[in-house]
């Protein structure tokens, strides 16, 4: 039987959710806890591959398993697991559904904070020219990219993907006096491509880069001529959706 499960975690101490042969993972994580509970290895699949030090507070994973879970399998597992990951909801599926290849809808979030907090070093970006950004081009920026359907200039070198396009529903920034945030929701998203976006905002909102370069680089699909990916521990994984309930 297949199972669809809500879960969260903070990634800053995580090499990304993917396993990795030398580092510690999320999923590493998960299935060590699993095979405890069910006593025999169990593979977990998840809806994306966030990088190191990116945090989910919404992401759906799915897993096999003969038979019915135990009524406390939620209480069992989040005893077995580190504080950093949490279960919140599991339920049966379709032995079809999947957890990646069956998600339509992918939200994102960054944070920007104004000044130096040692609360919020793992969970946002100091910018220390925050005050002085140009927040109308910023925005502008941002909404530039729904008229687009392709997006080369955001996507890490010597990625292998079949295709660049990315059907972009909101990309907008929210400001306040102390912190800002970047909001991103689409189908898809290329390897790297949300931190580039945030780091191009903030050259437009700088005057490092021009709307007219980054119109041009988004239609000849090229690189932009100054390029910035910010530090992950300001992206949240925020929201994951499917075309049927579970």
């Amino acid at each position: 039987m297949r199972y669809f499960a809500k879960i969260s975690y903070k990634g800053t101490r995580y090499f990304g959710w993917q396993k990795q042969p030398k580092d510690i993972s999320v999923q590493e994580k998960i299935e060590a806890a699993l095979a405890v509970i069910f006593r025999e290895p169990t593979a977990v699949t998840g809806c994306g591959r966030t990088d190191t030090g990116v945090h989910a507070k919404d992401y759906v994973l799915h897993f096999d398993h003969r038979g019915d879970l135990p009524d406390d399998f939620i209480s069992r597992l989040n005893k077995l697991l580190p504080k950093d990951i949490a279960f919140h909801r599991v339920s049966k599926v379709e032995d079809a559904a999947h957890a990646r290849f069956d998600a339509n809808h992918r939200a994102y979030v960054y944070h920007i904070g104004a000044a130096k907090n040692p609360f919020t070093t793992n969970t946002a970006y100091h910018f220390p020219f925050f005050n002085k950004l140009d927040r109308d081009e910023m925005q502008k920026a941002a909404a530039l990219l729904k008229a687009y359907d392709s997006f080369f200039p955001f996507c890490k070198s010597n990625t292998q993907v079949k295709t660049m396009n990315c059907d972009i529903k909101r990309s907008e920034w929210i400001f306040g006096e102390t912190e800002m945030v970047y909001h991103i929701s689409a189908d898809r998203f290329l390897r790297g491509m949300i931190r580039l976006i945030v780091g191009m905002c903030l050259n437009v909102g700088q005057g490092k880069l021009k709307l007219k370069e980054v119109e041009e680089a988004l239609q000849k699909q090229e690189r932009l001529r100054k390029s910035l990916s910010v530090p992950p521990q300001g992206l949240f994984l925020e929201d994951i959706r499917y075309p049927y309930e579970w």
